[in-house]
Formats: C-alpha cells, sequence, structure tokens
C-alpha cells in the first residue's frame, strides 16, 4: 500500500493545478452517499478540461490574456473620453475661476476682520450690502442630471488646483430629512476633514483664519438646486449671506433654466444673491466629443459594427437619453468582444504606441504559434485602414458642422458596409479601374447609394455652398486632421493655393474700387469661384470613395470589431426572467461538463436540484400536481443500482430491519428538504407561484416560452 501511494505521487503531482481549476466545477454535482472513492475519480475524468487547457496556454503569455487586453483598451477609452470632456469644459471652468477671483476680492475689500471678530459666534454687519452672497448659475442643458454629476465634479477639482477651498453639496445634503445642520456638518467633513457632530458655522470660521486659509476663496458647489428642499436652500443661503464677511463665502448653484431660482427660492431669499450666468458645453458637443474619442480616432484599436452603432443611438435617444449610458453600454459591448472573439487580445498589442517595425516583430513572434504568418500584415493594414477612415469622417464632420450634423448619426452612415459594397460592385462593373466622383453621372450614382438627405451628402452638397472664407477654413481644418496621412495631406494641400487666390482677388478689388466692389466682380471670377468649392466637394467625395472603407468590409476585422448586437441588447435591456429559464435548462454551458451535456436534456442525478426540478416542470402544463413532481424527482436523485446489492444480503434480524427502515425514513426526508429549496428557488425567480388555499397540491407556473 505504501509504495502504491509512493507511485501515485509523482503522477498526480504535475496534474494539481489542473484538479484545482476543475475543483468548483465538481463540488457542484450533487453525489450519491454509495459511491465510492473510485467512483468519484470516474466521475471527475467526464469533466471537460478544454478550459483548462486553453487557459493555461493564455495565462503562459500574459499578452494574450483577455481580460488584461480588455482592460488594458478600455483604460485608453476612458482615459480619452475624460481628456475630451474636460477639454469641452475648459473655457467655461476657467470663466468661472476668474469670476470667483474677483467676487472673493470685492469681499475682501471691505476689510478683514480681526481674528477676535471672525471668530465671535454671531455675524457681523458693517452694511446694507455685506450680506450679499456672490452666486454662479451654471446653465445645465442635459437630458438627465445625472451627466453632470461629474461636470461639477471635474469643477471642484479644476478650483481646488487654482487654489481654492471647494466643497460639493448634493441634493440629498439639502433635502428636509438632513435639515441645515446636515449641510453644515457635510461643510465642516470637507473642509475640516474631520466628523463632527455639532453644527455650527464659527467653528468653519475659526478653521478659516487659524489654519492660514484666509487667503483663498471658499466656494460651495449645489449640483442641482431644482432637486433640493426649498426650506432648507432658503435657510442655508440666509446663514452664509450672514457671514459672507468673516468667511469669504462663493455659491455655485446648477440650475436647468434661468428662472429656476425665482420659482425655489422666495423673494427675501433673492435679494441676498448676487447671480452671475455661465453655461456648460450642450450634449450634443459633449456626446461628439465622446464618439470621436470613443470610436473615430485609433485610441485603442476597439470599434463597433454597423447595428450595434444604430443601436446605440436608438438607445441614446429613446431609452435613457444620457451620456452616462451610452459610455456604459460601449464599455459593456467592450467586454462582450473580449469574452466573445478568441483573438480579441491582439487589441492589446495594436493599441501600442510603439515604431512600426516593433509592432509587427511583437504580432509576429507572439502569434507565431497561434495564426498564420501573414496575421501581422493584416493587423497593420487593419490599423492604417481605420486610421485612415476616421480623418475622412472627421473631415466630413467638419464640413458637417455648417449644417449641424451630428457626429453619432454620420458615424452610422459611414460604419454602414452595404452603402460602400455597392458603390465598390457597380464601380467594377462599370469601368473595371476606379470610380471617378468627379462627372457628373458617378455623382448621381454616388447619390443614389447614399442615404437621401443622409449626414454624408448633407457635409458634400454645404461645401458646395460655402464663401471663400469659411471654405478656407474647412481646408485648414481637413490639413491638420490629415497630418500624418501623407495621401490625404497632399490632395487637400492642392487646393489650398487657389483659394488663397481667390481671395487675393477679392480683396484686391474691395481695395482698388470699394464703391464698385459689386460690379467689378466679374461673371468669370463667380464662375471660378463656383469651380473651386466644386472641386472641394469632389475633393470630399473623392476621400469617401478611396478611404471611407467600413471596418466590416477589411479582412480580420472579426478580431476589433463588435457586431452582436442581440447580446449586446440582451444586457442592456434585458430579458431576466427568460435568462434565468434558459441558463436553467442550459446549466451544462457553466458547469463544463460532458455528463451533463450528453443527456438531451433528460434530467440525471449529477444536476443542480433547481436545473432537475425545472426540467422536470416542462413536463407539465399551467398547472403542476407536487405529488406527481415529488416522485419524479426521487426517482431521479435515487440511486437503483445501490438498492440492487442490498437485496441479496438482507439480514432475518429485526433490529437490522429497524435501522434499514431508519435509513430509508432518513432519505426521505433529505429528499423532500431538497425539493422544498429547489421549489423555494424556483419561487424566488418568478418561475411558480405556490400553492393557494384553494388548491394546496398544486404549483402553478408564471414563465413559459422555452
Amino acid at each position: 500500500m505504501t509504495a502504491t501511494k509512493a507511485g501515485d505521487s509523482p503522477s498526480t503531482a504535475p496534474e494539481s493545478s489542473a484538479n484545482d481549476h476543475i475543483q468548483p466545477f465538481y463540488l457542484l454535482h450533487k453525489a450519491s452517499t454509495s459511491r465510492n472513492s473510485g467512483r468519484k475519480s470516474a466521475v471527475a475524468r467526464r469533466i471537460d478540461l478544454s478550459p483548462s487547457k486553453s487557459s493555461t496556454s493564455t495565462s503562459t503569455n500574459p499578452q494574450f490574456d483577455p481580460h488584461k487586453a480588455f482592460q488594458s483598451v478600455w483604460s485608453k477609452i476612458d482615459s480619452a473620453i475624460k481628456d475630451v470632456l474636460r477639454d469641452v469644459n475648459t473655457n467655461v471652468f476657467n470663466e468661472i475661476h476668474s469670476w470667483v477671483r474677483q467676487s472673493f476680492l470685492a469681499v475682501t475689500s471691505s476689510g478683514v476682520p480681526t481674528f477676535a471678530e471672525a471668530t465671535k459666534s454671531f455675524p457681523i454687519l458693517n452694511h446694507a450690502t455685506s450680506k450679499q452672497l456672490f452666486t454662479g448659475l451654471v446653465l445645465i442643458k442635459n437630458m438627465e442630471f445625472v451627466d453632470d454629476l461629474l461636470t461639477f465634479e471635474e469643477l471642484g477639482l479644476f478650483l481646488k488646483s487654482h487654489a481654492c477651498h471647494v466643497a460639493n453639496l448634493s441634493s440629498l445634503d439639502l433635502s428636509t430629512k438632513n435639515g441645515v445642520g446636515g449641510c453644515l456638518r457635510s461643510l465642516l467633513r470637507q473642509f475640516l476633514t474631520v466628523t463632527l457632530d455639532a453644527a455650527d458655522i464659527s467653528i468653519l470660521a475659526s478653521w478659516y483664519r487659524e489654519f492660514g486659509n484666509h487667503n483663498s476663496p471658499v466656494v460651495i458647489i449645489v449640483e442641482d438646486m431644482e432637486r433640493c428642499s426649498r426650506s432648507v436652500l432658503s435657510d442655508f443661503i440666509l446663514i452664509l449671506s450672514e457671514w459672507v464677511v468673516k468667511i469669504p463665502m462663493i455659491l455655485i448653484m446648477g440650475v436647468t433654466t434661468l428662472d429656476a431660482p425665482k420659482t425655489v427660492l422666495p423673494s427675501h431669499v433673492l435679494q441676498q444673491l448676487l447671480p452671475s450666468k455661465f453655461t456648460l458645453g450642450s450634449p450634443a458637443e459633449r456626446m461628439d466629443a465622446v464618439v470621436e474619442a470613443a470610436l473615430v480616432r485609433w485610441c485603442s484599436g476597439f470599434s463597433i459594427g454597423h447595428k450595434v452603432a444604430v443601436f446605440l443611438r436608438n438607445y441614446f435617444l429613446n431609452h435613457d437619453g444620457t451620456l452616462t449610458s451610452f459610455i456604459r453600454a460601449l464599455k459593456i459591448a467592450c467586454a462582450q468582444h473580449f469574452s466573445i472573439e478568441p483573438l480579441s487580445s491582439v487589441l492589446g498589442l495594436l493599441a501600442e504606441e510603439d515604431s512600426e517595425g516593433e509592432r509587427l516583430l511583437a504580432l509576429s513572434s507572439g502569434m507565431a504559434a497561434q495564426v498564420d504568418s501573414n496575421l501581422a500584415s493584416c493587423l497593420t493594414e487593419l490599423k492604417r485602414s481605420q486610421k485612415c477612415w476616421g480623418i475622412v469622417v472627421m473631415c466630413l464632420y467638419e464640413a458637417g458642422k455648417y449644417n449641424k450634423v451630428q457626429l453619432l448619426d454620420l458615424l452610422c452612415e459611414a460604419l454602414d458596409p452595404d452603402i460602400y459594397n455597392s458603390i465598390a460592385s457597380d464601380t467594377h462593373t462599370r469601368s473595371g479601374k476606379g470610380f471617378e466622383i468627379s462627372s457628373s453621372s458617378n455623382h448621381s450614382m454616388a447619390r443614389q447609394y447614399l442615404q437621401k438627405d443622409g449626414p454624408i451628402s448633407q457635409a458634400i452638397e454645404k461645401v458646395r455652398d460655402l464663401p471663400a472664407s469659411s471654405l478656407s477654413q474647412l481646408l485648414k481644418s481637413w490639413e491638420n486632421l490629415a497630418v500624418d496621412v501623407l495621401e490625404i495631406n497632399v490632395k487637400v494641400k492642392e487646393l489650398q493655393p487657389m483659394i488663397k487666390l481667390e481671395e487675393g482677388k477679392s480683396l484686391k478689388q474691395d481695395f482698388t474700387d470699394l464703391a464698385k466692389r459689386h460690379t467689378s466682380r466679374t461673371a468669370a471670377n463667380i464662375k471660378e469661384s463656383k469651380t473651386i468649392n466644386e472641386k472641394a466637394a469632389t475633393l470630399l467625395a473623392n476621400l469617401v470613395r478611396d478611404f471611407m472603407r467600413p471596418i466590416e468590409c477589411i479582412p480580420f476585422h472579426e478580431i476589433a470589431c463588435f457586431k452582436d448586437v442581440e447580446k449586446l441588447q440582451s444586457a442592456l435591456i434585458g430579458d431576466p426572467r427568460r435568462r434565468i429559464q434558459v441558463d436553467l435548462l442550459e446549466f451544462h454551458e457553466f458547469l463544463r461538463c460532458k455528463c451533463c451535456s450528453r443527456s438531451c436534456n433528460i434530467p440525471l442525478q449529477s444536476m443542480p436540484d433547481t436545473s432537475i426540478m425545472y426540467t422536470l416542470a416542462q413536463e407539465h402544463g399551467d398547472l403542476i400536481n407536487l405529488h406527481d413532481w415529488f416522485q419524479s424527482f426521487k426517482t431521479i436523485v435515487t440511486n437503483p443500482s445501490s438498492k440492487g446489492k442490498r437485496k441479496g444480503k438482507q439480514s432475518p434480524l429485526p433490529k437490522k430491519r429497524k435501522e434499514t427502515n431508519e435509513h430509508e425514513n432518513k432519505s426521505e426526508s433529505s429528499i423532500q428538504a431538497r425539493l422544498c429549496r429547489a421549489v423555494t428557488e424556483l419561487q424566488i425567480t418568478g418561475l411558480i407561484r405556490m400553492p393557494s388555499k384553494r388548491r394546496p397540491d398544486f404549483v402553478q407556473r408564471v414563465a413559459f416560452g422555452l
């Protein structure tokens, strides 16, 4: 026996990691008490070891770990989104900071109280205007206030970085439940960084004068005044106005309309405010910035398909309408892509900012054992194509700004593979070489396949109507966008001398004869100006033809593009009851066991009790008889083979027969307990309804359809 154990130890040692990996799946099975150790090992061998093998292979190379790749890619997307949202509000933040400094100088210009006066427990009133409080009304335009929470948080951090004492108060702090005392305690907690039970503003005045904090303004940000309690907010403003001489406090409040203070606050409170108005970036502007950073620019390599983009747009407009929900949906899509696509972890390498040669070397060396040798060059071509595609989309967006085109609408049309395939196939059959949109026939053909009055058509048509000055600015923006792509940059620079020449002619005519300015412009000059606009529109149309190739039309796009719109829709909108039913019937997809997956929906003893009960419930209609249900469950969980072995050795002694009956009773009670637990779980999940007094022996099915 010792020799056997010694011989077994070397073989079991290398497999310890694999056994540790599959141990949780083994514990989820219901094992019979009569099974011996050899039977358990046989059951363990039934478990599919493919997940452990794949995880072991991916763990050996951390570059191809999907979880780490997702964290890396999403961190780049999240960082890009935060940067652009911060840039959108930079001008407003600078304006608010300048106003805060001016207000602080105005408060302190009337004189600074002494330390003894400032620490007294009652306010100082020099004159009537000393009670007025400088108030900034920040106009928020979003459909839901959740989008502005991050903005006010960024505003607080911005003011803190510019030597201001800042405290943020939410509508919960200014609620009837907390009262004015809750507001003061929140201020003390944020400024003093300690929790105090006393709600005394004189403590704040002592802190402001004692510890050298009196050289900086105190800014209090109320994120949404319209959600606050009117009485609590009014009392809080009156307290601040009485202590504004001791503590130069400046109030900033978020409002949806400029008339909000008049509808919320009484007249005697409004008299204590000196309001100034500020406006944050519009929701459309912020959405365009997020779409550009996350989906148009190649910041991480992750992209979405046409149907997913249309779903996200409709979800944003019809369901929630918040920028926060759009970003959350994009994160869910990214996570699902890495969980579905086996080679999606390659995006972690594609997003690296190293040189082209080092990237090719890393891809070819890291993937040589897993994929074909030419994949590295194909992925590099994918990145180059997507970069050019993003530049053309932004060129269209710059032109569409003159017609108020939204970038999200433009993105949905630019990702449509049917438009590209239709133009490409018709071009190939007509010429066989290429597609020249410069001719009138090809212009009409392009409009035929593009969406009528769609964003792309609107942008191209708007270029034809732009004046020379606006067209010059547009070409300059195109040049800046295409600075890294020589093919596009050269084509844009060819038009700029023509625009400058036209502007020079117009300027010369204006200076020579101002009185005859309109008559001096000949028909030839007007025709030449229209020709330049036509050339610019033709250039934009050619860029659409040559470079705006949707990612779904590029080989190996599956690595970087998420297209499963049904899976994303299920995750966002959801059908929880149906999802629970599917999980109960297809539990083996999670357990990864061969014995249950081959059962063809036939209940087995190794299945979880809840899955057994719900599988048996599929054989019934609206009502399920509890007795029949129990007998079917008992038949499955009972081991008939062990009973057959006992029949050959029955003891004639009454004592032995009594012990056998007790064992059967215990087994019967344990089966009943397992059934009750499974039925309770089905009731909690909303799949069945428990027995009523009218029919105590029946339960009612609630969910159907599978």
